[in-house]
């Protein structure tokens, strides 16, 4: 038996990387999965994002630990889209229980100053995806009544202004995330009287493909910011999608159920440097 056995968890940004890691363990704890994904690229955006077949990787993952996975497509930019696609996997699986909102997008060395879009398609996936994420999944664990947790995919850079350099990429993402812990805080309120319990956790960076591809990877050899980079403990160049999935498991989880309302740092000490 696992500890989130007959409960339903909703996992944006879930093709690959972190997503693909949180998909995977709340299974292997007793969880069906509702796996989001955009499986397409950003045009403002520099690196390649995930795909179909990445998100039906994620599925077959999902179902070889025995549990159910909901593969659907949607934007989190888009609310009509998202909200459509959720109803798609709760038709299939039942109401939700978990959310774990993990959507993001950075451009870390695009240096731009004035890169309207940039700065945008940051905001608008970091942002105002997790609000649409919300909007689309809240009343599906209000409807069910018996509570859940909402964990909110922030980053170090939510809770630090280390390593601005004045780029729209870094001050757009820098703002997003910030973003979140109003928005996480603000809901962990008004769920409250629901029982629904809503935090952040804030990875410094993550080996995954939105840290390590050709341009971001290019872009700092290039012209290092090691205030981005530096942390704390030694010999942690980044962290591990899996050291994330701990925090999430623990938050998720009935061993947390009295915590709401925080933000928790896997960082390894970037954020007190």
């Amino acid at each position: 038996m696992g500890e989130l056995d007959n409960t339903v968890a909703v996992i944006t940004g879930a093709a690959r990387g972190q997503g693909r890691s949180h998909a995977v363990a709340l299974a292997e704890q007793g969880a069906d999965i509702i796996a989001v994904d955009i499986c397409a690229d950003i045009d403002a955006i520099p690196y390649p994002l995930g795909t179909k077949a990445d998100l039906e990787e994620t599925a077959r993952l999902v179902e070889a630990t025995g549990r159910r996975a909901a593969p659907v497509v949607a934007d989190v930019r888009d609310l009509q889209q998202l909200a459509a696609a959720v109803r798609g996997g709760i038709d299939e699986l039942g109401d939700i229980d978990i959310v774990v909102a993990n959507a993001g997008v950075v451009a870390i060395g695009n240096d731009e100053t004035d890169n309207e879009p940039v700065f945008t398609s940051i905001v608008d996936t970091n942002l105002k995806g997790v609000w649409h994420t919300l909007l689309a999944t809240v009343p599906s664990m209000v409807r069910k009544g018996r509570g859940g947790s909402i964990v909110m995919v922030s980053s170090s850079q939510g809770l630090t202004g280390r390593g601005g350099d004045g780029s729209a990429a870094m001050f757009g993402y820098a703002a997003s995330k910030h973003g979140v812990v109003g928005l996480m805080r603000s809901a962990a309120n008004a769920y409250a009287p629901h029982k629904i319990r809503v935090n952040s956790v804030h990875p410094a960076g993550v080996a995954t493909p939105m840290i390590i591809n050709d341009f971001v990877v290019n872009r700092m050899l290039e012209n290092p910011n090691p205030a981005v980079a530096q942390m704390l403990l030694p010999d942690v160049p980044l962290v591990e999608a899996q050291d994330v999935t701990e925090a999430v498991l623990w938050l998720v989880s009935p061993r947390a159920r009295y915590v709401t309302g925080v933000s928790i740092p896997v960082d390894a000490g970037h954020i007190v440097m």
